[in-house]
């Protein structure tokens, strides 16, 4: 027998880390490639803010540490939680397909 999906309140709060993960990554990740490129981090900060490619690579970038967020509620067996994380994670998707293939 199937298990149906339902959705509650621990979906959500998956969703809403799967979500705010990335914003809070972003800086982070622009960081560590300043540092790797050998340039400022304002340089980058400034052109993810005007360059809509830029932020869709960083944005895309910024979400891998949602795996980590999925791993552990794997493994801690909250199921609802990791729903939700893919379920954030899914819903940069249609930002990063519209600036890379269709703009």
């Amino acid at each position: 027998m199937k298990k149906r999906f339902n959705w509650n309140a621990r979906t959500t709060v998956g969703m809403l880390i799967g979500i705010l993960s990335p914003f809070i990554c972003v800086p982070l990740t622009i960081w560590i490639i300043s540092l790797a490129q050998h340039y400022p981090f304002s340089l980058f900060w400034d052109r993810f803010f005007i360059d809509l490619n830029v932020m869709s690579k960083f944005l895309s970038l910024s979400i891998i540490p949602n795996l980590i967020w999925f791993y552990v509620f794997l493994n801690k067996e909250r199921y609802d939680l990791a729903r939700g994380i893919i379920v954030g994670s899914a819903l940069f998707l249609p930002f990063i397909i519209y600036v890379n293939l269709i703009r």
